[in-house]
């Protein structure tokens, strides 16, 4: 019989045990009426939610303790390795604020934003010529970028990146008309693969501003073609990636979060086509819907590639008449969606 083991070096815990031939040393053929464990245990702690629980937590929460308790019998998790499990996601609340989410980036990691953002946004992956496709929000989003005009950089401090000029229109998803009021919030790395908050050298909100279009629903502004970066290893989740044997790096994309008044949000990212890392997304967050190309742009003195997209929007009226009900309409951090 052969045992793999994978330990938290700092600290010298298993944290995960695969024994081939049995489940968890738990022969295949034992019988439910075996019951290796107390078989009461998993109902009484789901009976245990009161009265005054809201009708979604009644409705998610026996799943996920079933789901939770099952994994620990099914892997027969020790008292040892569970403390490590709730020390590395310890780890992750305190390395968070305002300026980074490790929390957001342990569970990226894991795929689980991106499974949710595909069972949030099915409609839009559903329709043919579909909606703008939504992808992870990630870590480094800040709330309050600075407002600019149309057409504005938001590049500063930076002379050596590849300057593009990305435009396009903001669209409803079902008419193809223009959509007024429309914001977009943008955010990037630098050339070096750091987001301004990472890096002391970047002026404050660098590589980032909010855009609002006007009656044709065109959007315009300067950026910088993006680069692929590793994910930070100096937390939870580069201990997790470690703990994996896992690459950290993330192909170059843009960051962005669309709203209009009407429309569902739209939390998106574009990916350079030629990035190698397409395929193996460390966070798992790349759409072939959202993969773009980068053309040479000349005789523009602001960029030299050009990027045309557009945002197509599903508003909340499109989205009943379908038969689907409107995404959740809880707001990033209590900032934009109706």
């Amino acid at each position: 019989m052969e045992t793999l083991k994978l330990q938290d070096p700092a600290k010298g815990l298993d944290l995960q045990t695969i024994t081939n031939g049995h489940a968890n040393g738990v022969a295949s053929n034992q019988t439910k009426e075996d019951h290796k464990f107390n078989p009461n245990f998993t109902q009484a702690v789901i009976n245990a939610t009161g009265p005054g629980a809201s009708p979604r937590l009644k409705q998610i929460m026996p799943s996920l303790i079933k789901h939770m308790h099952d994994f620990c019998r099914e892997n027969e998790i020790t008292t040892e390795e569970f403390f490590a499990a709730v020390e590395l996601v310890n780890e992750a609340g305190r390395m968070s604020n305002e300026l980074r989410n490790e929390g957001a980036l342990f569970f990226d990691i894991l795929g689980i934003e991106s499974l949710v953002d595909e069972i949030t946004f099915k409609l839009a992956t559903d329709a043919k010529d579909g909606a703008t496709a939504s992808a992870v929000l990630g870590p480094f989003w800040r709330k309050h970028a600075p407002e600019r005009k149309m057409g504005e950089t938001i590049v500063f401090g930076i002379d050596d990146g590849d300057f593009t000029l990305m435009h396009g229109n903001v669209l409803d998803h079902t008419t193809g008309a223009p959509v007024e009021g429309a914001e977009l919030d943008v955010w990037h790395t630098a050339p070096n693969g750091l987001y301004e908050q990472q890096d002391p050298n970047q002026p404050d909100y660098n590589l980032r501003g909010r855009f609002t279009t006007g009656k044709d629903g065109k959007y315009e502004f300067v950026c910088l073609r993006p680069t692929s970066y590793p994910i930070p290893q100096d937390g939870a989740g580069g201990k997790l990636l470690k703990l994996l044997d896992r690459h950290p790096m993330r192909p170059a994309h843009i960051h962005f979060i669309v709203t209009a008044p009407g429309y569902k949000p739209i939390v998106t990212q574009v990916f350079d086509r030629r990035d190698p890392h397409l395929t193996d997304d460390a966070v798992f967050a790349v759409k072939d819907s959202l993969v773009v190309d980068f053309v040479p742009l000349e005789g523009n003195p602001k960029a030299q590639f050009e990027l045309l997209y557009n945002f197509k929007l599903v508003s909340y009226e499109g989205s009943k008449r379908n038969g689907v009900e409107a995404a959740t309409a809880t707001s990033i951090a209590g900032d934009s969606a109706p």
